[in-house]
């Protein structure tokens, strides 16, 4: 049997989940993610116990890309406190905005020192940046880099079907931030937006060899063969296994990826083998 790692979900502070309009009122991109009341909110205990019964070893708990650095450093120690509390289940990432400067970076340090794997979720659209400004995001970039942190970036697809969050964040300007920063190491969320599959030109191949993308969400975007695809363009290697909980259930994702979409090799690297070796994590 083979570790499995959810590299995608999101945990939030009691107080953010039962006050959601302060919170909205706060933040742009709460706002914009929990538009509908009835959308779905997380704590650390409601993430382990869908971990428990969906056979999931460990999980990254994520930020939603926050617009107020108060709640970004909130929600960032309850991420970290998460970790602590189940060590061998949570691994933590901190969410900032680049365009906080100097502050962005000193929150990283601060969460790295406490904990914290890697930084993201981003979300260039409510957080007011550019991905392909080098200028804006060179600064974290380059902290990232020193402290062997890996970025992960929300990415949008330019067609299909409307939806909250989905924001413009394509594959042509994800693949102009990766030119920029060639030796970050980047995870693309929701298939990089389609990325994953122009993987199959040569020459976007080979930009995009720190790059990997996560699933999350996948059944909200594509059928059931995307895995196979996303394993013959990408490369297996490349894939990372991520559900979006609680936004959809792990189980409802790793039925997708299951069913023999891929080889038994394949599936244990897309499901855990790749986030343990991204992550350095203990098997």
């Amino acid at each position: 049997m083979f570790v499995i790692v959810d590299f995608h979900t999101h945990i939030l502070p009691d107080d953010f989940r039962h006050d959601r309009e302060a919170v909205r009122a706060a933040d742009l991109t709460f706002a914009e993610l929990f538009c509908d009341p009835r959308s779905r909110t997380a704590s650390a205990d409601d993430l382990i116990a869908e971990m428990d019964r969906s056979g999931v070893d460990r999980a990254v708990a994520l930020g939603y890309g926050w617009t107020d650095p108060g709640l970004a450093r909130l929600a960032n120690d309850y991420a970290l406190a998460s970790a602590a509390k189940y060590p061998e289940r949570i691994v933590p990432f901190c969410s900032v905005n680049p365009l906080w400067g100097a502050k962005a970076i000193t929150e990283v340090e601060r969460c790295v020192a406490a904990g914290a794997r890697g930084v993201g979720e981003l979300h260039a659209d409510t957080q007011g940046f550019d991905l392909a400004n080098e200028r804006v995001l060179r600064p974290l970039m380059a902290t990232a880099e020193a402290l062997g942190l890996t970025v992960l970036v929300h990415a949008a697809e330019p067609v299909g079907h409307e939806y909250p969050g989905r924001g413009t964040t394509s594959p042509d300007i994800l693949m102009a931030m990766v030119h920029n920063f060639p030796d970050t190491r980047f995870v693309l969320a929701h298939w990089g937006g389609g990325l994953a599959f122009y993987s199959l030109m040569p020459g976007v191949r080979e930009s995009l060899r720190n790059a990997y993308f996560d699933s999350a969400a996948s059944p909200f975007l594509y059928d059931r063969r995307v895995f196979a695809v996303a394993a013959l363009a990408a490369g297996a290697s490349s894939l990372l296994f991520g559900s979006d909980y609680p936004l959809l259930s792990q189980r409802r994702v790793l039925r997708q990826a299951g069913g023999g979409a891929l080889s038994p090799d394949d599936e244990a690297a897309v499901l855990g083998g790749n986030a343990v070796r991204l992550l350095g994590l203990d098997a």
